[in-house]
């Protein structure tokens, strides 16, 4: 009896197997490649999680599932460059980066949130930058993920298929990785490069323009914060230059003593800083010349001014524009205090900064800022199109792009043959309030958005159901 239940079960489950899709064949579709030139009916073949194959006249294997994609479009999954997704806890928006006052004389316009939120560190009151306050540069965002986070789901039904997820606590937050958005198990298995880069923040107290710095001791201001970085660079080359020259010849020589928060800076492959305002934009670029890190500037929501751009230009700069556009404060009926003209300004033009980029030929990459929900992330991207930005560009900026940026070009961002197969299916151009997001591949695994799967279904991973259209 025993025999028979355990021959019984090993038939099951050879058959569950038998039912995952390592083959998946997508076929008369149109294919958006973004790396080349668009395939108006063709098809993409997907094996062991990779593309095999992407073009007119691909056959179709003998053993693949089939997916009918008369009437669809095929994109590259969409990238989000700088995001707290995968970690619990974290909230996906902040407020504004930088502090100070605002550039062209004009005052600081009020906080919008424009970057992932950056949490303070534990009140411990701090003397002076040996005490390192609020810094967390050892934190790896790969070792905070928490496969369970719901929010994955969330922004998978938007067409994101990877994300560069950051700890975003104090100061310096900690390293950045670069995640696949499967649902699983394990962890491990989203994790596509563990370590992309140390968060940096330079609001008091790991905000961004409020709170009390490092529990009320140093620093407390945007001054202090500055000289805090500075000092933490050059903490870091002294520890570097000590630590060579004791691996070259350690006799004689008093050990160095072990640092993990510089060990986490000079871990780093880049580093993110804030900068919004004209003003912002300006420091972050000389601060970043100075401290001799590859750098990307984050938020940039002033990027739409000519002198801005020029400066951007100039410093040969990298950007990730935030899609989180700026708006109009909710007052009390009341409420006695008006929009300065600034303000106006801002709201009105901050959507050109993309096409503005685009046009002075910076490179830059947008992103989500925690807009987690499709429709909003949609009307997003759509109110950059409609202010002067292609379609093309505006999918490039969302997904070449960024993996560019990041040096991950040759695994993901466009569909091309070796490439992850992490591809979005969708009826209409992805962009439109109206456009149905059918199904995602990620790392070839299938899933269907909550809003198209079927009643009562949560959109999660499906292996043994091709999708609309498909046949075995």
């Amino acid at each position: 009896m025993k025999k028979l239940l355990l021959s019984a079960f090993l038939v099951l489950c050879a058959s569950a197997v038998a039912e995952v899709p390592s083959t998946v064949a997508i076929r008369n579709a149109k294919i958006v490649t973004v790396s080349g030139a668009v395939i108006a009916k063709g098809t993409v073949i997907i094996r062991g999680g990779l593309i095999d194959a992407v073009g007119e006249n691909v056959a179709v294997p003998a053993d693949a599932w089939v997916v009918d994609g008369e009437g669809m479009t095929v994109y590259p999954g969409l990238i989000d460059g700088l995001s707290t997704v995968g970690i619990a806890g974290a909230a996906p928006a902040a407020a504004a980066a930088g502090g100070g006052r605002g550039g062209r004389g004009t005052p600081a316009t009020p906080a919008t949130p424009t970057a992932p939120a950056a949490q303070a560190a534990p009140a411990e009151r701090s003397w002076g930058p040996e005490d390192r306050p609020q810094t967390t540069s050892w934190l790896l965002a790969a070792d905070e993920i928490q496969a369970g986070d719901r929010r994955v789901e969330t922004v998978r039904g938007a067409g994101f298929t990877t994300a560069v997820t950051f700890p975003t606590r104090g100061i310096f937050g900690g390293q950045g990785s670069i995640i696949d958005l499967v649902s699983g198990e394990k962890a491990a298995e989203m994790i596509l490069v563990p370590a992309a880069g140390q968060y940096i923040a330079m609001g008091r107290g790991g905000g961004f323009g409020g709170g009390g710095g490092g529990g009320g001791g140093f620093p407390s201001s945007l001054m202090g914060i500055i000289a805090y970085v500075r000092q933490v660079y050059l903490d870091a080359d002294h520890y570097r230059l000590v630590k060579e020259a004791y691996a070259k010849d350690p006799r004689g020589m008093q050990r160095p003593e072990y640092d993990r928060a510089l060990e986490g800076v000079l871990a780093s492959k880049r580093i993110l800083l804030p900068a919004n305002r004209l003003v912002e934009i300006d420091r972050m670029l000389r601060f970043g010349a100075e401290l001799k890190q590859p750098m990307i500037l984050y938020g940039a929501r002033d990027a739409y001014l000519p002198e801005a751009a020029d400066l951007l230009k100039k410093a040969n700069a990298t950007v990730l524009l935030s899609l989180k556009w700026p708006t109009a404060p909710v007052r009390s009926p009341d409420a006695e205090d008006t929009d300065t003209l600034r303000m106006l300004e801002q709201r009105d033009k901050a959507p050109t900064a993309p096409a503005v980029l685009q046009k002075a030929g910076i490179k830059y990459a947008l992103y989500a800022d925690g807009l987690d929900a499709p429709r909003d992330f949609q009307r997003a991207v759509k109110k950059a199109i409609d202010n002067g930005l292609s379609r093309e560009d505006a999918l490039r900026a969302l997904t070449l792009s960024p993996a560019e940026i990041y040096g991950v070009a040759d695994r993901v961002g466009s569909i091309e043959k070796g490439k992850i197969a992490n591809l979005v299916l969708t009826k209409g151009d992805i962009f439109d309030d109206r456009t149905t997001v059918v199904m995602v591949f990620v790392d070839g695994k299938k899933y269907t958005p909550a809003e198209t799967a079927a009643p009562g279904g949560r959109g999660g991973a499906s292996t043994d159901d091709p999708g609309p259209g498909g046949n075995r």
